[in-house]
C-alpha cells in the first residue's frame, strides 16, 4: 500500500502546492501524442473500445444476476454492452462492510490508491475518450480532454485539498494546563478521522468524469466507501472507472467494494432509492435544478453537494476588438453544441449600440457580427463536426424548436449537412429586456439570445439579478471602460459568478481549470459547492478526539 503514496509523492506534492498558488498547472498532458501516452496507446485503445461493444461489462460486484444497459452513440451507434445489476441494499451492505477496513487505514494508504487510481485512467484516456465521446456526443479531442487528462486534473484537485485538509489535524498533542503552584493538568490527546459514511456520486449524461470525479476522489481519499450511479444513457465511462478503481483497491489489500457501480436503465431508475438510503451520508449531484432541488428538500440530514443550472450572462459595453470579440464568443456558443454548464446564453447589449475599434457598432451589427463569427467557424465541415460534436438528447432540439417561437431569429439552428448523428448549430434570438419569460430560464443546448438593454447599467443589472434569483455559473463582459469593469465586477462577485473580462483570444469564457478555476462557487443557485475549495472536502470526515492522563 505505501509503494503507492511514495510512487505518486511528488505529483501529490506538486498539487498540493498549485491548489495553494492557483497558478497554471497540470499532471496530466492534454496533448493525444503517442510521444506521450506510447505510440500503441491509441491503437489499442481504439481496439479495446470496438472489443467492448455488444457484450457484458466485466465487473465482480455484487449483482442479481441481471444485466442493463441501453447507451446510444449520439453518433447513432447502438453500443449493446450491458453492466450487472446490483439491487440497493445488497450495494449499500457491501459498501458498509468494505468501508470498516478502508476507514481504519493510514491516510498515506488511502490517497496513495486514489493517486494510482488517478494514474492509471490516464494511461486509459484514449480510451475513456471513446467512451466519453459516443455516450456525451462530444467530438473526439473535446471527449480526450475533457474526459481525460482535465477530469483526472479535477480528481487530483480535490485528492490534494483532502490530503491537505485532513494532514493539517495532527495525529497527537500534549495538553498542558498551568495550576499556578500546583502541578498542571495534563492529558495526551489522540487524534482519528472519522469517514462521515457511503458517498453516493450521481452522474451526468454530458460530462461524465469531469463532474463526476471531485466528489468521487474527496470522498473516497477521506475514507468513505462510494458509490457510482451514472447516468443511464452514460454509463461506460464511470464503468471503465470503477472497474480501474476496484483493481487497485484489490491490489492493495483492500476489499474492492469500497468502490462500486450502480447502473440501471430510464425505465427503472434508482437513483432515488439510493439518495434516501438510511447508509447514504453523502451526495454529489450534477444534473437539473428540478432533481437538485428535490434532493435539498428529501435527503436531509446528509452532505448533499450540487452542481445544477444556471442562466450564464454575457455584457456587451465596448471593445478594442470587435472581430475577436465575435469570434471568441461564436466558438463559446459552438462549442460542444453549447451543452455545458458554462455555456453563454443571454448577451445583454445597449440598444444605442457599443463603441469598437471598427466604429460604433447597433445592436443589429452585433448581433449580424456574432452570427457571421459562427457561420465561419463552422464553414468547414470536418473542423464543425469536432467543435459541435452531437446533440446528446432528442430534448434539446425538441427546446430548440421552442426557442424559435420565443424572439426575433437572427440566426436558425440547423443540422451539419453530412454530419453523423445529431447536430444542431447555434440558435440565435433578439428580444427587448421586458421579454423576461424568453430568457430568464436555462434552454440547455446550442440557444443564445440577444437581449436589447437601455445601456450598460440595466445588462448588468439584469445579468446579476438572474444569476441571483436562477443562478449562473459564468458570467462575461467586454468593456474598455475601468470603471464599467469594476462596477461589473463587484455585482458579479455579489451574485457569486465568475467574472471573464475581454476574452478575444484563445481563452473562452466556457473553460474551467483545475487548480485555478473555482468551477461553481456556491454563492447561487446554480450549485451548493464549489469544485474544488476546502469546504468541498472538509465536510466529508470529522474528528475524534481520545484524551488520556499522562502515564506516571
Amino acid at each position: 500500500m505505501a509503494r503507492f503514496f511514495d510512487t505518486h509523492r511528488a505529483m501529490l506534492e506538486d498539487a498540493v502546492q498549485a491548489a495553494r498558488e492557483r497558478g497554471y498547472w497540470s499532471a496530466f498532458s492534454e496533448i493525444p501524442s503517442g510521444k506521450i501516452y506510447g505510440e500503441t496507446a491509441r491503437p489499442e485503445a481504439d481496439a479495446a473500445f470496438e472489443a467492448m461493444l455488444d457484450k457484458p461489462f466485466d465487473l465482480d460486484q455484487p449483482s442479481s444476476g441481471a444485466r442493463v444497459g441501453k447507451e446510444v452513440s449520439p453518433f447513432g451507434r447502438a453500443l449493446g454492452i450491458t453492466y450487472p445489476k446490483g439491487e440497493v441494499d445488497a450495494l449499500v451492505a457491501a459498501a458498509r462492510d468494505a468501508a470498516r477496513s478502508w476507514a481504519a487505514a493510514s491516510i498515506e494508504d488511502r490517497v496513495g490508491v486514489a493517486l494510482e487510481i488517478v494514474s492509471r485512467l490516464n494511461k486509459q484516456s484514449f480510451l475513456m475518450a471513446h467512451a466519453v465521446m459516443h455516450t456525451s456526443g462530444q467530438g473526439y479531442m473535446m471527449a480526450f480532454q475533457a474526459g481525460g487528462p482535465h477530469a483526472q486534473d479535477r480528481a487530483l484537485e480535490a485528492i490534494a485539498y483532502a490530503y491537505d485538509e485532513m494532514t493539517r489535524i495532527p495525529a497527537s498533542a500534549r495538553w498542558e494546563k498551568p495550576q499556578g503552584k500546583n502541578p498542571p493538568l495534563v492529558l495526551d490527546k489522540a487524534y482519528r478521522i472519522i469517514p462521515r459514511g457511503i458517498g453516493l456520486v450521481i452522474g451526468c449524461a454530458t460530462f461524465p468524469t469531469w463532474n463526476s470525479y471531485p466528489g468521487l476522489f474527496a470522498s473516497l481519499v477521506t475514507g468513505n466507501a462510494v458509490i457510482v450511479k451514472p447516468h443511464p444513457r452514460a454509463i461506460l465511462p464511470l464503468a471503465i472507472t470503477v472497474r480501474i478503481g476496484r483493481e487497485v483497491l484489490r491490489e492493495a489489500g483492500f476489499d474492492p467494494n469500497v468502490l462500486l457501480l450502480a447502473a440501471d436503465e430510464p425505465e427503472a431508475p434508482i437513483t432515488k432509492e439510493l439518495a434516501l438510503h438510511p447508509a447514504i451520508d453523502i451526495i454529489d449531484f450534477t444534473g437539473s435544478p428540478a432533481f437538485g432541488r428535490w434532493l435539498r428538500e428529501h435527503a436531509r440530514g446528509k452532505a448533499v453537494y450540487t452542481e445544477e443550472a444556471g442562466v450564464n450572462s454575457v455584457v456587451v459595453d465596448s471593445t478594442d476588438n470587435f472581430k475577436g470579440l465575435c469570434q471568441n464568443l461564436a466558438f463559446s456558443l459552438c462549442l460542444y453544441s453549447g451543452q455545458m454548464c458554462t455555456a453563454p446564453q443571454n448577451i445583454y447589449v445597449p440598444a444605442e449600440g457599443v463603441a469598437t475599434d471598427e466604429g460604433r457598432k447597433s445592436f443589429d451589427e452585433v448581433a449580424s457580427g456574432i452570427a457571421q463569427a459562427i457561420d465561419s467557424l463552422l464553414s468547414d465541415p470536418q473542423r464543425a463536426q469536432a467543435v459541435l460534436g452531437a446533440v446528446q438528447s432528442e430534448d434539446t432540439l425538441r427546446r430548440i424548436e421552442a426557442a424559435r417561437r420565443l424572439g426575433r431569429v437572427v440566426r436558425d439552428s440547423g443540422p451539419l449537412p453530412h454530419a453523423e448523428g445529431r447536430t444542431a448549430t447555434p440558435l440565435l434570438v433578439a428580444v427587448d429586456a421586458a421579454d423576461e419569460a424568453a430568457y430568464l430560464e436555462e434552454r440547455f443546448g446550442p440557444i443564445a439570445f440577444l437581449i436589447r438593454t437601455r445601456d450598460t447599467a440595466e445588462g448588468i443589472e439584469r445579468a446579476t439579478r438572474s444569476a441571483k434569483e436562477k443562478g449562473a455559473i459564468t458570467g462575461a463582459l467586454y468593456s474598455t471602460d475601468e470603471a464599467v469593469i469594476e462596477k461589473a465586477a463587484e455585482a458579479f462577485a455579489a451574485a457569486g459568478v465568475p467574472l471573464s473580462v475581454n476574452l478575444t483570444g484563445g481563452i473562452y469564457v466556457n473553460q474551467s481549470a483545475a487548480f485555478s478555476d473555482y468551477h461553481v462557487t456556491g454563492a447561487n443557485p446554480a450549485g451548493t459547492a464549489s469544485f474544488t475549495d476546502a469546504a468541498f472536502v472538509a465536510n466529508r470526515f470529522r474528528v475524534a478526539t481520545v484524551r488520556r492522563p499522562l502515564a506516571a
